[in-house]
């Protein structure tokens, strides 16, 4: 697609064009070399050569044999496949450069390619070259992308046109530097506009049946970013399949890339769930100390004076809760009923040791971490109400010692 309309242009015959149709109609169809029934078998031949895409067609003494090549009309091996619009602007100035040589090579050495390339431009030193990408190609080729950044005398810069930068790469000169750099092909990155677009469908490329490239149009997955681009011969199917398995393998490989971070960030969330979950017992831990100092504090304030009504108030509170916790149907009779299932079930264990009972091995699992939160949640609640039991054992032992203190002094 970056190497626009030349690519897929279908220029205006020519007469030598037609004289080259009406020479190949008449070796496929009529040839008149032998003068007898040979050549019926000749033309068939010639069919053959010509449905393969490649040999000579003989048809006549005084006319040169039909060079029979893969863009030939009658050729049979030949697709259509789509290529990516490219959607840069020229002026982002983005030329690409393919190097017969490997990713590591170029990667290695990239700082010197800069320097090459830069030696190419002139060695300006209001030029500045840019690596944009460096992405791995079948057959050990490199795609280089890379731009020009131009600074002014002024202090403004601004990036070399890619039809200008790709232009100067075409000269007989330049380029055979670019070779001697291992370059193979340079293109120039640029978008199409809509009119080239609709150019290049309405015209079918040379050797491609008017039928099929309008199938093809209409089979186009995307038209707004596909574009549908003819495959002619083996060489060219087989480009195609590398390229796409480079790129199937460069996917996975930021597929793995990624499930790699979404593991740790995993990690990193049951690491942070863990710490938060300590936290919480430290925050719970640490509440219970305070309330301790208060209420020693508060006895020591209090303590020669008589019981307010506040406290009266708060005593009774503190009675109505003791007694809801210790109701059968509250958490402490709960606690006891689940402490005697568990000791029936242990017994049970015993009495019926002989059976045997296999249980997945997943639900085995989600057995124990239920069992287990069950277990963490009992414990807790345990210290909690056992913390609470002596906080008001505390409370009550200090509202005993205050009543003498109280009765001797206004005695």
């Amino acid at each position: 697609t970056a190497l626009g309309s030349g690519l897929f242009s279908q220029p205006a015959q020519t007469p030598a064009q037609s004289n080259q149709l009406i020479n190949t109609a008449s070796a496929l169809s009529a040839p008149t070399l032998l003068g007898d029934e040979r050549d019926a078998i000749l033309a068939k031949w010639n069919q053959l050569q010509a449905f393969w895409g490649t040999g000579k067609g003989y048809f006549n003494n005084n006319i040169a044999p039909v060079e029979f090549t893969q863009e030939n009309p009658f050729c049979r091996f030949k697709a259509v496949g789509y290529s990516l619009i490219p959607n840069n602007k020229d002026e982002d100035g983005l030329v690409v450069l393919v190097f017969n040589r490997k990713e590591t090579d170029i990667r290695s050495q990239q700082q010197q390619l800069v320097e090459s390339l830069h030696k190419i431009l002139g060695g300006n030193q209001t030029l500045t070259v840019n690596v944009e990408g460096v992405k791995t190609m079948p057959d050990d080729q490199t795609e280089v992308i890379i731009y020009v950044v131009e600074r002014s005398p002024n202090g403004t810069s601004r990036r070399v046109p890619a039809s200008t930068l790709h232009a100067h790469f075409e000269q007989a000169n330049i380029k055979t530097s670019l070779q001697q750099l291992g370059v193979s092909l340079s293109m120039a990155r640029t978008e199409l506009s809509p009119a080239q677009v609709k150019q290049l469908q309405q015209n079918p490329p040379a050797g491609v049946d008017p039928i099929i490239w309008e199938q093809a149009k209409v089979d186009n997955p995307d038209p707004d970013k596909l574009i549908p681009v003819p495959m002619v011969g083996f060489k060219e199917l087989l480009r195609r399949l590398k390229v796409q398995d480079q790129m199937t393998k460069q996917h996975q490989t930021r597929l793995d890339i990624i499930s790699e971070d979404i593991s740790e960030l995993q990690k990193n969330q049951t690491t942070t769930m863990a710490k938060i979950a300590q936290y919480k017992r430290k925050l719970m831990a640490l509440s219970h100390r305070t309330l301790q100092v208060l209420i020693k504090q508060e006895i020591q304030r209090k303590s020669g004076y008589a019981i307010q009504a506040d406290e009266e108030q708060l005593r009774v509170q503190l009675d109505t809760i003791q007694c809801e916790l210790n109701a059968p149907t509250q958490f402490k009779g709960r606690l006891n009923e689940l402490m005697s299932q568990i000791r029936m079930q242990n017994h049970f264990g015993t009495v019926r040791a002989e059976e045997r009972y296999y249980i997945d091995a997943d639900l085995l699992r989600e057995i124990k971490q239920h069992l287990k939160q069950q277990q963490e949640g009992l414990s807790h609640l345990i210290s909690i109400i056992k913390d609470d039991l002596e906080d008001i054992k505390l409370i009550e032992h200090g509202l005993n010692e205050s009543i003498p203190i109280r009765g001797g002094v206004f005695s």
